[in-house]
C-alpha cells in the first residue's frame, strides 16, 4: 500500500474525528481525490475509521456516484427520466453516443469520457438535462451536445460549459449555475417571505417554552409536505417526549421522486427560511444537532448553503446561545448523499447519515422514538420546516387560515410536462386541478400524474379534485400529459425506475417490481391476455402489502391507478381470446444476448 495514500486517507479521515458514522463524507473526499474508491484506499479508510473493511466496500459499491474502479475524468450523466424523453431526450443522448464513439454506460478507450444514465437530478422544468460532473446542464439540444463534447475534448472544464447563469441566486459566486427558478407563483408562505429578517421567527420561539412552540405548530395544522402528511406538531412531541441521550433534527432534501424539484428552489432563494426552521425544531425538540441531507444531484448548491450557515454562526443564529438564549447550543452540519433515490425514505436516509448504505429500517420503533445513533430524531422535509419559520414569525391563526379549512397553509407544486408554463407554484391548499393545468398552460391534457411516480394518474373526469391532503395528496410533483402520449410508456418508464432504484432488501419489492414489468412489458408488445390483468392486480397489491418500506408500498401505484383510471389503455393492446394458450416463455429472446457474446445466431425448431 503506498505511504502517500496512506497519509492522504488518514488526513481526510482525521477532518470527520475518525468517526466511522462520517463515512460518507470520509469516502465522498476520497473518492474526490482520487477519482475512485480503491481496495487499497478501502482498506486504509477501514483501518483508520476502526471499522470493518465489508462496511467501506458496502457502502461504496451501494451509491451510484461511487466508484470501486477507476472512472473517466469527465463522467457525463444523462438524466432519463419521462420529461426529458418527452422533450427529445434521446436525441442528446444518441448524439452524446456519436460524438464520443460509445454507448451509454461505457467509458472511452482513453479513459477520458465515461456516459451513463441517472434518474431525474431535479431539472424536469428545463429537460433535457445532464449532470456533467457535478455541473448542471439544462436545455440541451442535439447541437449543443456537439459542442459540449467538442469543447470538453478541447480540455474545457465541464464549468466553463456554463456560459450564463440563472437568475436569483444562481448567479451567486457560489453557485454560478446555469439553473434557472422557474417560480411561477409566489405564495404567501414561502417565496413571499423575502423580506423577512432571518432571526425573527427563531426569537418569537426562544420567547416561548418549547411545549409552546411545539402547540403553536400544533394550533396551525401543520402536516408534513413531503408527501405522508404526518402532523408536524405530533411528530416533535413524540420526539421531545422519547428517552434519549441526545436529540437529532433531520432536514430530508433528497427529492428524487421524478418531476419534483421545489426543493432545489427553495435551497437556492430561501434557505435562511430553511435553516431557521431546523433550528426551531431543535429548541422544540430538545436538540443540539440539525442535519441538513442534500442529494448528490444538488452538490453545485453546497458551498452556497455553508455559507449561509456561516453567516448565521456569525450573526449568533446558530452555535453557543443560539440566537442570545442561554443554555441552547444548536447547530446544522451538511450531510451529502451520493446518488440514490431510496435514501428519500426517512429511515434509509438516516441510515445514510450514520456512515452506512442507505438501507430502509424496520418500523416500529420509529425515528421519534430511536432514529440517528440509535437516539430520538425529528426527520421533517425542507418545505415543511420553512412553514415553521413562518408560523413563528406570523403565528399559527395566520398560517391556518390559509388553505380551504382542511388543509392549512399552502402547497409548492413542481409542474413538468406537456405545458407552456413549467416551474415551481406556490398556491393555497383548495385549487382544483383544472384550475392548476390553466394557469400551468396545459388545459388540454389527457391525463396527470399527482405525486410523482409513486402518487397516482387520474384523467380528466378527476380534474375538478382538490390538491389538498384529503383528496388529492402529492408530495409536490405534478406531471402533465397531453394528447398524444402513450399513458402506458409512461407507466413502463416509471416502473423502470422502481425496479433499477430498489435497494433490493426485500424480496416483494427486489423481485414484484420485476414482475410487474415483465407483465406490463408483454401486455405493451401486444402479447398480453385478460387474465394479465387480473395477474397484475393482484400482484401489484402483494407488493404494496409486504414491502418493508416506503419505496416498495408505493412502487406499484403507476400500475395500480392506470388500471383504475385507464383500463382502456391495457384493454385495448390486449390479444383477442381464441380459446388457445400463448407461450409465456420466448426462447429465442432469452437467448439472444448469449447469441450475441458468441458472434453466431441459434437454430430453432
Amino acid at each position: 500500500m503506498s505511504d502517500n495514500l496512506e497519509k492522504i486517507v488518514s488526513e481526510i479521515c482525521t477532518r470527520y474525528g475518525n468517526d466511522a458514522s462520517r463515512m460518507m463524507d470520509v469516502v465522498r473526499d476520497a473518492h474526490a481525490r482520487f477519482g475512485f474508491v480503491s481496495s487499497a484506499c478501502a482498506d486504509a479508510i477501514a483501518a483508520a475509521l476502526k471499522t470493518p473493511r465489508v462496511e467501506v466496500e458496502s457502502l461504496v459499491s451501494f451509491y451510484a456516484f461511487f466508484a470501486a474502479h477507476p472512472r473517466a475524468k469527465v463522467v457525463i450523466r444523462l438524466c432519463n427520466d419521462i420529461v426529458d424523453v418527452m422533450h427529445d431526450g434521446h436525441k442528446v443522448w444518441e448524439t452524446f453516443e456519436q460524438e464520443l464513439g460509445i454507448k451509454t454506460g461505457e467509458t472511452t478507450k482513453d479513459g477520458a469520457f465515461s456516459l451513463e444514465y441517472t434518474p431525474c437530478i431535479g431539472m424536469c422544468d428545463q429537460a433535457p438535462a445532464a449532470l456533467i460532473n457535478d455541473v448542471v446542464v439544462t436545455r440541451l439540444t442535439a447541437d449543443r451536445a456537439r459542442e459540449i463534447v467538442r469543447e470538453l475534448k478541447s480540455g474545457s472544464d465541464p464549468a466553463g460549459l456554463v456560459k450564463e447563469f440563472g437568475d436569483g441566486n444562481n448567479a451567486h459566486e457560489l453557485v454560478r449555475a446555469m439553473v434557472v427558478n422557474n417560480i411561477r407563483e409566489r405564495g404567501a408562505v414561502v417565496f413571499d417571505a423575502e423580506d423577512m429578517q432571518p432571526g425573527t421567527g427563531l426569537k418569537n420561539a426562544l420567547a416561548m417554552s418549547p411545549a409552546e412552540v411545539i402547540r403553536a405548530v400544533k394550533t396551525a395544522r401543520l402536516r408534513g409536505r413531503g408527501g405522508a402528511g404526518f402532523p408536524a406538531g405530533m411528530k416533535w412531541e413524540f420526539t421531545r417526549e422519547s428517552a434519549g441521550s441526545f436529540r437529532t433534527v433531520i432536514c430530508n432534501a433528497d427529492e428524487g421522486e421524478p418531476g419534483t424539484f421545489k426543493d432545489r428552489v427553495i435551497l437556492t432563494e430561501r434557505p435562511d427560511l430553511l435553516f431557521e426552521g431546523m433550528t426551531i425544531a431543535g429548541y422544540a425538540i430538545g436538540a443540539e444537532q440539525g442535519i441538513l441531507y442534500l442529494r448528490g444531484e444538488y452538490a453545485y448548491l453546497q458551498p452556497f448553503l455553508e455559507n449561509v450557515l456561516n453567516e448565521r454562526r456569525a450573526s449568533g443564529l446558530l452555535g453557543q446561545n443560539s440566537a442570545g438564549k442561554a443554555g441552547f447550543n444548536f447547530d446544522i452540519r451538511i450531510q451529502m448523499g451520493a446518488g440514490a433515490y431510496v435514501c428519500g425514505e426517512e429511515t434509509a436516509l438516516i441510515s445514510s447519515c450514520e456512515g452506512l448504505r442507505g438501507d430502509p429500517k424496520t418500523r416500529p420503533p420509529f425515528p421519534a422514538q430511536r432514529g440517528y445513533r440509535g437516539q430520538p430524531t425529528a426527520v421533517n422535509n425542507v418545505e415543511t420546516l420553512c412553514c415553521v419559520t413562518r408560523i413563528l414569525e406570523k403565528g399559527p391563526g395566520w398560517f391556518s387560515q390559509i388553505g380551504n379549512g382542511k388543509s392549512a397553509g399552502t402547497k409548492l407544486l413542481s409542474i413538468s410536462g406537456d405545458c407552456k408554463k413549467p416551474g415551481v407554484y406556490e398556491i393555497p391548499f383548495g385549487i382544483t386541478l383544472q384550475q392548476l393545468l390553466v394557469k400551468a398552460g396545459g388545459a388540454d391534457a389527457i391525463a396527470v400524474q399527482v405525486g410523482g411516480p409513486s402518487g397516482s394518474m387520474v384523467g380528466p373526469k378527476d380534474f375538478g379534485r382538490q390538491i389538498c391532503f384529503e383528496d388529492l395528496a402529492t408530495g409536490g410533483s405534478i406531471m402533465i400529459f397531453g394528447p398524444g402520449r402513450n399513458l402506458l410508456q409512461v407507466v413502463q418508464k416509471f416502473m423502470e425506475f422502481f425496479v433499477e432504484e430498489s435497494c433490493g432488501y426485500c424480496t416483494p419489492c427486489r423481485v414484484g417490481n420485476r414482475l410487474i414489468k415483465e407483465r406490463l412489458d408483454r401486455i405493451i408488445a401486444g402479447k398480453g391476455e385478460k387474465t394479465d390483468l387480473a395477474y397484475l392486480e393482484q400482484l401489484v397489491e402483494m407488493v404494496k402489502a409486504a414491502s418493508r418500506c416506503g419505496l416498495g408500498q408505493t412502487s406499484p401505484n403507476p400500475v395500480l391507478s392506470t388500471l383504475k383510471n385507464f383500463r382502456q389503455c391495457y384493454e385495448a393492446l390486449l390479444l383477442k381470446e381464441t380459446g388457445g394458450m400463448q407461450p409465456a416463455f420466448d426462447l429465442k429472446e432469452a437467448v439472444k444476448d448469449a447469441e450475441n457474446i458468441a458472434a453466431r445466431a441459434s437454430v430453432h425448431c
